[in-house]
């Protein structure tokens, strides 16, 4: 949270000596599609929105989903239930582990002075981050998460294994504003996020396009 701090003052500095207007417009609004990475590789969607307070800085709000952020912790606890299932019975045991997220954060970015017609920026923003444990365990081929209590099994899923938990996140960003026609612009852009979760922080990235209009 201290590097949050000080890279938002960092942006509130520079943007009271930004030189140049950002593209056309006040505000913008855009969709995005994203490749997410960190501890799985999955894809991210979602919307972003701001308007400028100074030539060269914006206030931005982003929302969205990643569809799985899925920890090593996780996959262990699972694993280990698996291998519990296997031991009260003969037939094959599987398992699948997902952990979606749906995000909305809110901060600062900074246009930096436009080259041509690309528009640099970087962002910092927090907000907050909705985790959903998605587990699933099968036993020769049909599905049993749902009678794991019952016999043969008496396998109860603790909360590191099922259920949602909501926790601050950090996000860190840049990339490069393409106005391409008109208003219509192209966001070639990196995403870091940081889930403050409480046994393992989840870190993950995204990366991609968003296509927007300003105005």
């Amino acid at each position: 949270m201290r590097s949050f701090v000080m890279l938002t003052l960092g942006l509130l500095a520079l943007g009271r000596v930004a030189h140049a207007q950002s593209a056309a417009g006040k505000g913008y609004v855009e969709g995005v599609a994203q490749s997410a990475f960190g501890n799985v590789t999955s894809q991210s969607y979602g919307a972003e929105g701001g308007f400028a307070l100074t030539p060269g800085l914006w206030i931005f709000v982003e929302g969205g989903q990643i569809r799985d952020v899925a920890t090593a912790a996780i996959g262990t606890a699972a694993q280990q239930i698996a291998a519990s299932l296997t031991d009260v019975q003969p037939a094959a045991v599987a398992y699948r582990v997902q952990e979606p997220v749906t995000f909305g954060a809110v901060g600062l970015k900074y246009e930096m002075v436009a080259s041509g017609k690309a528009h640099p920026y970087l962002m910092v923003g927090g907000g907050l981050a909705r985790v959903k444990q998605n587990v699933t365990f099968s036993v020769g081929g049909t599905d049993v998460t749902g009678s794991l209590q019952q016999s043969p099994y008496f396998v109860t899923l603790g909360t590191d294994l099922s259920g949602a938990f909501n926790k601050p996140m950090l996000t860190l960003g840049a990339g490069v504003a393409w106005p391409v026609w008109k208003r219509l612009v192209l966001d070639f852009q990196y995403r870091y996020g940081r889930i403050f979760a409480d046994d393992q922080a989840i870190s993950v990235s995204r990366a991609g396009l968003g296509v927007g209009v300003r105005f």
